[in-house]
């Protein structure tokens, strides 16, 4: 029966690791979607989130009838508990992957995205896809360090946004406003789609630890007060 519960647990797992693969498919599709104009694409991405939204149910279904079923307690109480807010957060993720689907769609066939914008959508679109890869290997390996190092890599998605805000405010603005609110959408989508694969870091660092990941940086910064020093 234990062996059960354990298998069953352990697909949760594989479980969430589907769950970040898709999402991270997503928003590297809807990133061409929306700077090649490309409608077929867009319309795949915005149906493919049925998919994303079905796992995320599915999982939760089965941590809550494993919570009734064998009212876990200690780590594996942790694990359940966690994969529950892993998903949530995955099934975010998904949807603003859509959300840049969406606005590719409602935009066809020009592109929401100015010439001289594209390179750093680009490159926000790839880094979001290059996350949330992390953020599915350290489900699968549980590596402590590597989640703590996923908070570092947002710092980059965090100065994309601001190059982009830049733009927005320069007096040399071209583009007019509906476009001036579709950049700032995508880049809010980007941002907050990084949030969400650093969230699934977090999570696992207190899957493992049950710390939160904020009490072990702090642990580790140089010069910390030492416990009863």
């Amino acid at each position: 029966m234990r062996d059960a519960y354990h298998e069953e647990l352990d697909s949760i797992g594989e479980g969430l690791v589907d769950m970040a693969r898709l999402v991270g498919s997503a928003i590297g599709r809807a990133t061409t979607a929306m700077l090649d104009a490309d409608l077929k694409m867009a319309e795949n991405v915005i149906a493919a989130d049925q998919k994303i939204d079905d796992l995320q149910r599915d999982l939760e279904a089965r941590a809550i009838a494993l919570l009734a079923r064998q009212q876990p307690v200690a780590t594996d109480l942790r694990i359940v508990v966690t994969s529950l807010r892993i998903s949530a957060d995955l099934e975010r993720a998904g949807d603003l992957a859509r959300h840049v689907a969406k606005l590719a769609r409602l935009r066809f066939p020009d592109s929401a995205v100015p010439r001289d914008l594209q390179a750093t959508i680009l490159e926000m679109g790839q880094l979001a896809q290059r996350l949330m890869a992390k953020a599915g290997e350290v489900i699968i390996t549980k590596d402590v360090d590597l989640a703590l190092q996923l908070e570092t890599d947002d710092d980059e998605m965090d100065l994309l946004h601001r190059a982009l805000f830049q733009h927005l405010i320069d007096d040399r603005w071209k583009h007019g406003i509906e476009t001036a609110v579709d950049v700032t959408l995508l880049g809010r989508y980007y941002e907050r789609f990084a949030d969400h694969a650093v969230s699934v870091a977090k999570r696992v660092v207190y899957l493992v630890t049950g710390e939160h990941a904020s009490e072990l940086q702090t642990e580790s910064t140089p010069g910390a007060p030492v416990e009863g020093a």
